[in-house]
């Protein structure tokens, strides 16, 4: 039982490199353009990868539930955790939109001119995600509520994109395969995920309204929103999420010395 929190860890270290193996997955095909003869990759779809994502947030919840029921919060349990959450909710997430980005250019007249230079912004993702975990385990204000977007939510709004795409609800994929659109999130979530913006905890300490009025009305707006949304209750959920943080205000403890 001492092991429960770090071995439910690990359950999501180990969904987020299964979302990497279904990610780097793509078949191969030859194809003639201009003449000339091209090797193509295939993107295969990610949904799969998606479906990790959301498993690993699972364990990700579990193991603090675990460790707090347990009293077995611990420096190690912690470092431990931010591991798992850079691999699961920083790594994933910039392959993601890695592909998200190629897949973009592939409709673009000059394709075959653009190289990684152009897909390379996507991987800001992951640095920025790796900063915000460093600078997380080491501010105490943060002991409460966040500053600044918490990796899992980038992950789950990331992964929501292949979703988002393959059942296009309101012609959504139309602009998820915009390169500007993507450039565009890439800047908002590396920015938010390092802002000195106090963000709320999802973490219920009591079921008062007073204290937790905006919990209350982000999970009320996330039921509401699934039938009407489908997928898009993701991107949605976040927007709300990150307002009702801006108005709310949550506190947070003094800084760190």
């Amino acid at each position: 039982m001492k092991q429960l929190p770090n071995i439910l860890t690990l359950g999501n270290l180990f969904c987020g490199a299964l979302a990497v193996i279904y990610i780097l997955h793509s078949p191969e095909y030859r194809a003639e353009f201009n003449g000339g003869e091209y090797l193509v990759t295939n993107p295969a779809p990610m949904y799969w990868a998606s479906a990790m994502v959301v498993l690993a947030a699972l364990f990700d919840f579990t193991d603090g539930l675990a460790a707090r029921w347990l009293k077995l919060q611990s420096p190690f349990g912690r470092e431990l955790d931010s591991l798992a959450d850079m691999v699961s909710f920083g790594l994933v997430p910039g392959m993601m939109l890695f592909r998200l980005l190629r897949s973009a250019y592939m409709s673009m007249p000059d394709v075959f001119d653009v190289s990684y230079v152009n897909l390379a912004p996507a991987l800001l993702v992951p640095c920025f995600a790796a900063y915000r975990l460093a600078k997380f385990n080491l501010d105490t204000r943060q002991s409460e509520n966040f500053i600044g977007i918490p990796t899992p939510a980038v992950g789950l709004l990331v992964a929501s994109f292949p979703m988002i795409i393959m059942y296009n609800p309101f012609n959504l994929a139309h602009w998820l395969q915009n390169i500007w659109v993507l450039y565009t999130i890439i800047a908002l979530l590396c920015y938010l995920m390092v802002a000195e913006i106090p963000m709320l905890s999802l973490k219920f300490k009591s079921l008062q309204i007073k204290p937790n009025w905006a919990r209350f009305l982000l999970v009320a707006l996330s039921l509401i929103a699934i039938p009407f949304l489908q997928f898009a209750t993701v991107p949605f959920v976040f927007v709300c999420y990150v307002l009702l943080s801006l108005v709310a205000k949550p506190a947070t403890g003094s800084a760190a010395k």
